[in-house]
């Protein structure tokens, strides 16, 4: 899949997914809205705005309030890659996301995951 293909995917389409991700873990989808809120800097209101406008990923992060200055210190492995060497800004920022849900999905402790 191309990162274009990536970009262009409705972000409403994807959220049910990492939800079902962290829920089958044991994870709430608040948790999740957390985590998602804590990168982006939307508010509650503001993420569901989104979602229900149905925009893709690339949008969804372009207008983004405010992306967390604590989300550099995300690392490790996402789909074979390691997320802080991603070159293209945009597919780090996705794959920042994948990446805190996958630690929620595990089990990592919320201020872990948040890194405070």
């Amino acid at each position: 899949m191309t990162n274009e293909r990536v970009y262009k995917m409705a972000f409403s389409s994807v959220y049910p997914l990492l939800v079902q991700k962290a829920e089958r873990k044991g994870r709430t989808k608040s948790e999740v809205d957390v985590v998602i809120c804590w990168l982006t800097g939307y508010d509650d209101s503001g993420l569901q705005e989104q979602i229900m406008k149905n925009i893709d990923y690339e949008t969804f992060f372009s207008q983004a309030p405010q992306i967390n200055p604590n989300a550099a210190k995300i690392s490790g492995l996402i789909c074979g890659h390691r997320v802080e060497e991603i070159p293209d800004p945009l597919m780090q920022k996705i794959r920042w996301l994948d990446k805190l849900v996958d630690e929620l999905a595990k089990g990592k402790p919320m201020e872990k995951i948040l890194r405070s």
